[in-house]
């Protein structure tokens, strides 16, 4: 098995798009109005509409509605991220809730929240351990 992606449903994909693109540097492949993808070389953010979530089943998602995942994506250097976006964050309306900090298991991660208030994690490995446990 392997992980192939994971869905945001929202009632605004083009300006979930939008501030995904900008904050990851990847472009989206759209299929429909109400469908885009975003590919990197890890796995595959999906956004899709609410209108989507009655082909799965009737209610089974809703919108900016999430309060226990975090969407995560590895970044070479997440204080050179940081820098890059200052001022994107407020474009969006979204919130900072850390600053770059490194964690007690060694990554250092930067964690805000996009337009919907989901949580996203943009994270570097920088101990030795944390390092030594990417590569395997």
């Amino acid at each position: 098995m392997e992980f192939a992606s994971i869905r945001i449903i929202t009632s605004d994909v083009a300006r979930l798009v939008e501030f995904y693109e900008r904050a990851t540097g990847v472009q989206a492949t759209w299929a429909t109005e109400d469908f885009a993808e975003l590919a990197t070389s890890g796995a595959t953010l999906a956004i899709a509409g609410t209108r989507t979530v009655p082909l799965f089943a009737p209610g089974s998602a809703r919108p900016a509605d999430n309060h226990s995942v975090i969407t995560e994506f590895l970044v070479d250097d997440v204080d050179l991220v940081h820098q890059n976006l200052t001022g994107f964050f407020t474009d969006f309306f979204t919130d900072l809730v850390t600053e770059p900090t490194t964690m007690p298991w060694g990554n250092r991660s930067l964690l805000f929240r996009d337009p919907d208030g989901n949580l996203v994690n943009f994270f570097t490995p920088v101990t030795p351990a944390a390092i030594e446990n990417l590569a395997r």
